[in-house]
């Protein structure tokens, strides 16, 4: 099994324990240009000559490269350049053999319409509760009649030839249970798993309130992997939210950044769509989430919406709340011509502030 990259993130301001003192503020008044000093200024040939040597020494004083320690990776030549990605918003009951065959079914509707990526809901094996995830929850590694979910999963990515990200199951391992999202290669071999790492743990009063650490594990890596559609970051619903995560990816050269996800219907009219564009705009790639299709009779209320965000933060496909299947097309060509008209990375500001990937680092 290849392996999936992993790595750990905080934030490292400069000088942040040692802060200077404000200097004192002063009045200070400049003359006023006389008519002689405005004609001698540069023509706009001359200023916009200026403006690019202005610029050029900025960026070399700003010290992008040192924004990302170690520096962020170049964007790796994708094994295909454009291909369709397949959302399948899935309805899920209690019946767990049901849950599975369905998803079989869906998975091999989107392969037949052209997709070679297929994306699945957050936990949709099981009903979304803490009572669940107990009883629900398979052993992964052991796999076989251990683990049913991940069986067709491999079976079926192997059959049809498609890269299947596996949204995400209760997994056991000992006394522990994981939110976790498997990543299966076109040979159906499992190449990477991805155990939430940051739990749903909200309290908004008269609104919703859900303890995921009840129950769950927090996975301790972040996963990027590569495959046959290019370099993916994993997340998985709350994953979302923070921003280091999504910026980690983006530097170790992601293409596509892909949240199983279920937000709920306080947080999801509101954040949902939110948090996919700025993922996306901030790190110019592409996101795709895949959700639960509503069940309002349902201890806990999906959103819905399963969507796909281009590179400049703009929906490029989506849909409602009931069960539904989104075919869109994915053109990885895009992300280069969006970097070049809009140059984050030479522009980011190394010498105020850094992102450490500590595993990456430590793995030097």
């Amino acid at each position: 099994m290849k392996s999936a990259v992993s790595s750990s993130l905080f934030f490292h301001s400069k000088n942040l324990l040692k802060p200077n003192p404000l200097p004192r503020l002063e009045s200070v008044f400049l003359p006023k240009p006389s008519l002689r000093s405005i004609a001698k200024l540069p023509s706009s040939s001359t200023t916009s000559g200026l403006r690019s040597i202005s610029s050029s020494s900025m960026a070399s004083s700003f010290k992008p490269e040192q924004a990302r320690v170690p520096s962020a990776l170049p964007l790796p030549a994708p094994p295909l350049t454009k291909f369709n990605i397949g959302l399948c918003q899935l309805s899920v009951t209690a019946d767990k053999s049901r849950n599975i065959s369905h998803a079989k079914k869906a998975i091999e509707e989107a392969a037949s319409k052209g997709a070679k990526l297929v994306l699945l809901p957050e936990i949709w094996n099981s009903p979304y509760s803490n009572d669940s995830f107990p009883v629900y929850a398979e052993e992964i590694d052991a796999g076989g009649e251990s683990s049913p979910s991940t069986a067709m999963l491999s079976e079926v990515s192997k059959r049809l030839e498609i890269t299947i990200i596996g949204g995400s199951i209760p997994e056991r391992v000992g006394d522990r249970l994981y939110n976790t999202c498997c990543v299966f290669g076109s040979d159906g071999e499992l190449k990477a798993k991805h155990r939430k790492i940051h739990l749903f743990d909200i309290d908004i009063p008269g609104k919703i309130t859900f303890m995921e650490s009840k129950t769950l594990t927090a996975g301790e890596s972040p996963t990027i992997v590569d495959t046959d559609v290019g370099r993916i970051g994993i997340g998985i619903c709350y994953d979302i939210r923070f921003q280091e995560l999504a910026m980690i990816y983006a530097a170790r050269g992601a293409h596509l950044l892909c949240y199983p996800g279920a937000f709920n219907m306080t947080t999801g009219p509101l954040h949902w769509e939110l948090l996919q564009r700025a993922r996306a705009t901030d790190n110019q790639l592409y996101v795709a989430t895949c959700s639960p299709a509503r069940d309002s009779g349902a201890g806990y209320t999906a959103w819905g919406h399963s969507t796909l965000i281009g590179p400049f933060g703009e929906v490029l496909a989506t849909t409602e709340h009931e069960e539904a299947i989104i075919i869109a097309e994915i053109d990885y060509s895009i992300l280069e011509q969006r970097r070049t008209s809009l140059p984050l990375n030479k522009q980011r500001r190394g010498d105020l502030y850094q992102l450490v990937d500590v595993q990456r680092l430590n793995s030097k």
